[in-house]
């Protein structure tokens, strides 16, 4: 039996009201997931008609969201800068947090119009690589992961946004298959400490690949690998752009500092929160 759209929305808030603070918001994703159509233009007039097969779909829909799972997962999409892009179990769901980092390689260029060479360590979802390619028109990139799962998504959001032409991506441990050196690299290293791990909130836990989250016992493991990647990838004159956790900007800058790299600024995340470091070769300067 069918049912109106405007019922089906309500009932749908009320019920996931227990569990989301945007219950509203969640409800009308999903529905307009399950109806095929853009969220923005749901109809929501009392005698709008929705289908006996939406309605299954809705009901599946709000199932898995009604046991913890994030919208973006059961989507299979978030939105990134000004990207719309596609999410699997085998990438990290991009967050806000990360847009830190787009912002700070572009606040510090002083043109958006160079011929650039970019480098994304550990692309995932390519969130990163994609959002400056979109707004360096001249620059080509490179996404680098282990993982040859997160790298077809990631070519996969290349061609579905017409930045293919522009964008490669490689199976690689950091830069263990690369040569040659790039004006900008950026990454978002797994940087959470194991004893975080077990105090994520069950949507993180649960659908996050946990190799995308993890950054050892003090969660800078990963940094020790990046930071001498860094040094060896860096073009002169270059700079790289890290996300880091919440109170490790410090760190991660005097283990730049050991190998050869200096810290030269910072981008705050909305939140107020120290989110993203930027790097230079030392070339004999202090850090």
């Amino acid at each position: 039996m069918s049912s109106g759209v405007a019922r089906a929305l309500k009932a749908a808030a009320d019920r996931l009201s227990a569990c989301s603070p945007s219950a509203r918001l969640d409800a009308r994703l999903l529905l307009a997931h399950a109806m095929g159509i853009e969220a923005a233009p749901v109809p929501i007039s009392a005698d709008s008609p929705l289908s006996d097969d939406a309605v299954r779909r809705f009901e599946a829909a709000l199932g898995r969201r009604l046991c913890g799972e994030p919208v973006s997962r059961i989507l299979g999409r978030r939105a990134f800068w000004t990207l719309d892009l596609a999410i699997t179990p085998d990438v990290l769901d991009p967050r806000p947090d990360s847009e830190a980092v787009v912002e700070a390689v572009l606040s510090r260029l002083g043109t958006r119009d160079g011929a650039l060479s970019l480098l994304d360590f550990g692309t995932g979802s390519g969130c990163l690589l994609l959002a400056l390619l979109a707004e360096l028109p001249n620059a080509w990139g490179l996404g680098v992961d282990r993982s040859q799962a997160a790298l077809r998504v990631a070519a996969g959001n290349a061609a579905a946004h017409g930045l293919g032409r522009r964008a490669r991506f490689l199976a690689s441990d950091w830069d263990a298959a690369l040569s040659g050196r790039y004006d900008v690299i950026v990454s978002n290293p797994p940087y959470l400490a194991d004893r975080e791990m077990e105090t994520l909130a069950p949507e993180v836990r649960g659908h996050d690949p946990r190799l995308a989250l993890s950054g050892g016992a003090d969660g800078l493991e990963a940094y020790r690998k990046v930071l001498p990647a860094l040094r060896r990838r860096l073009a002169p004159g270059g700079f790289a752009v890290l996300e880091v956790g919440v109170g490790q900007a410090a760190a991660v800058a005097d283990m730049a500092c050991r190998n050869d790299l200096r810290h030269i600024g910072s981008q705050y995340d909305l939140a107020g929160i120290e989110r993203a470091v930027v790097l230079q070769l030392r070339h004999g300067m202090a850090c």
